[in-house]
């Protein structure tokens, strides 16, 4: 090759280079510049915007809201005695060191997260604080009471069907005598929470499709206020993609917007519940505290608003501009 042939090709090279820097240069430039003005245009006016955002935001804090009160309910629910815990009480000729054996190999269990020993004295003793029997108590020869071994389940294996699994291979046992769970207690508490997760997704999903007719409806009007510009730009070539840029970005901030309203409003409800419930709970001698939205779930709803702006405005922009032809 010769050397011009070289030079050339090097200068070929460097002006594809250059125009490819160019169009990404540009078509960064022609985003922020959208992102800008679509921000712009909701400053412009604040009642409507805010109107608009107010809308959303409560549209989005209510299945938010009553998960993060599922949430509490679940954790409270966890700190109630016997809500899935077996009792196992031991036959009078097993001795101590055969009951804390069989106490560490359950420990060793994977579907068990803790175990407990009540030994025959520590029994008596409860029973003659909780009975008002003491004296009476006092009287007999010897301990009439049990080893029991108190038995809690890891979460996963806390629902109904391995509740009973358990129980079945508890009384199995030889060392067991009666082994015993509350199952009626276990099934309501547990079917009462899948019930209230399943009313909040369907409680989302139908607030969902109403924040996404709000932002249809928003983009509707925005496309309705510029319709003669639209034609125009149209007319002259502009592509459906560029017309459809900002008001694409405006469904995008209307979606952050009422993500953001929905996390204050969820935020100021519990801190303004915080203080009576912590006052009820310290009654029943409780350090109990309301838990609120976790940074993922923070995320989680900011990401899932700014999807329902992105898409509610797509689909009402590539609506109206199918039905918007130039003449």
């Amino acid at each position: 090759m010769s050397p011009a042939n070289k030079s050339t090709d090097k200068r070929g090279a460097s002006s594809q280079s250059v125009s490819v820097n160019s169009r990404l240069s540009m078509f960064f430039y022609l985003h922020r510049q959208e992102i800008k003005n679509s921000f712009n245009s909701m400053v412009k006016t604040p009642i409507a915007s805010l109107m608009t955002l107010a809308v959303l935001g409560i549209a989005l804090a209510l299945p938010a809201g009553l998960q993060v009160v599922l949430k509490n309910s679940s954790v409270l629910s966890e700190n109630w005695d016997g809500a899935s815990r077996f009792s196992l009480y031991l036959k009078e000729s097993v001795p101590d060191e055969r009951a804390q054996s069989l106490s560490n190999r359950l420990k060793a269990r994977s579907d068990v997260e803790k175990v407990e020993l009540i030994s025959r004295a520590q029994a008596l003793e409860e029973f003659q604080e909780t009975s008002g029997l003491g004296d009476a108590l006092e009287q007999l020869d010897e301990n009439p009471l049990p080893i029991v071994l108190e038995i809690l389940p890891t979460e996963y294996y806390s629902t109904p069907e391995e509740s009973e699994r358990m129980l079945a291979e508890f009384k199995k046992l030889p060392e067991v005598e009666i082994a015993q769970l509350d199952m009626q207690w276990v099934k309501r508490l547990y079917y009462l929470l899948e019930l209230a997760d399943r009313a909040v997704f369907a409680l989302a999903m139908l607030l969902g499709s109403a924040v996404l007719l709000i932002v249809g409806n928003t983009i509707r009007l925005a496309i309705q206020n510029r319709r003669e510009e639209i034609e125009i730009i149209k007319l002259i070539g502009a592509t459906n993609a560029f017309i459809r840029r900002p008001f694409l970005y405006t469904g995008i901030w209307y979606g952050i917007g009422g993500g953001l309203f929905a996390i204050s409003l969820i935020a100021s409800s519990l801190w303004w519940l915080s203080d009576p419930i912590s006052e009820l709970a310290g009654l029943y001698d409780s350090g109990y505290r309301l838990e609120g939205l976790s940074f993922m779930e923070m995320l989680n709803l900011l990401g899932f608003s700014t999807f329902l702006g992105l898409f509610g405005s797509w689909v009402s922009v590539s609506r109206h501009l199918s039905q918007t032809n130039p003449t």
